[in-house]
């Protein structure tokens, strides 16, 4: 079981589901794709998660990024968890929940820290690129809910820095100033970012973001 690190590859796998036998890159095609696991079925802070995450699908969408959970029960279990989580969170769960009762995936994913439970995942993010890359991982204790605004904001820059030569810097939301490249000197970035280029500190410029 190795560690996955930020740029390598996300191991595929095909494994039973709520909505039946899924292969992950066949799911995801040419999305970006968010993989998230959870403790168990059944169980309270799971339930609002997967709540919070089907009201967002519309948001998660919009940045053509595919959502698919996981938890070590099975497909019939997870059918039943679904009515109550549709009942209790006033929602409608609309992504695929894998069933890994066998734990490969889990373990595929490194998703059990034994020494906080060595059978149940702690709550994994993985978020992938259209070429299959981890852009960013995130492990949440069992206890702790996942923030889904705070999702969204880390992919809105993930996408963001990818195709413009630009980071984010602390507490950035969409549409705020983002930060030039230092692989870029000033003169240039003046030329590259026509909305203008703020220099702080010669390692420190600010520009508009691009794309809004």
């Amino acid at each position: 079981m190795a560690t996955i690190r930020l740029g390598d590859l996300a191991p595929d796998f095909t494994a039973d589901s709520s909505v039946g036998m899924i292969n992950l890159y066949d799911y995801l095609g040419d999305s970006w794709g968010i993989l998230f696991s959870h403790p168990a079925d059944f169980t309270p802070v799971c339930t609002t998660e997967l709540g919070a995450a089907a009201n967002f699908k519309d948001e998660f969408d919009k940045r053509n990024v595919k959502m698919i959970a996981l938890s070590v029960d099975s497909a019939a279990s997870h059918a039943e968890w679904i009515k109550d989580i549709n009942e209790t969170q006033n929602t409608t769960v609309n992504f695929p929940i894998i069933a890994d009762e066998d734990k490969k995936v889990s373990t595929l994913y490194d998703m059990i820290h034994p020494n906080a439970d060595s059978n149940l995942t702690v709550r994994s993010v993985y978020i992938i690129a259209p070429d299959k890359t981890v852009k960013l991982t995130l492990t949440y204790p069992a206890s702790t809910g996942r923030n889904f605004h705070e999702l969204l904001r880390v992919i809105d820059s993930l996408q963001l820095t990818e195709y413009h030569k630009v980071a984010t810097p602390a507490d950035w939301k969409h549409g705020e100033k983002v930060v030039v490249s230092p692989a870029i000197n000033t003169e240039d970035a003046k030329k590259m970012f026509p909305k203008g280029v703020e220099e702080i500190k010669p390692y420190l410029r600010l520009t508009p973001q691009p794309n809004v």
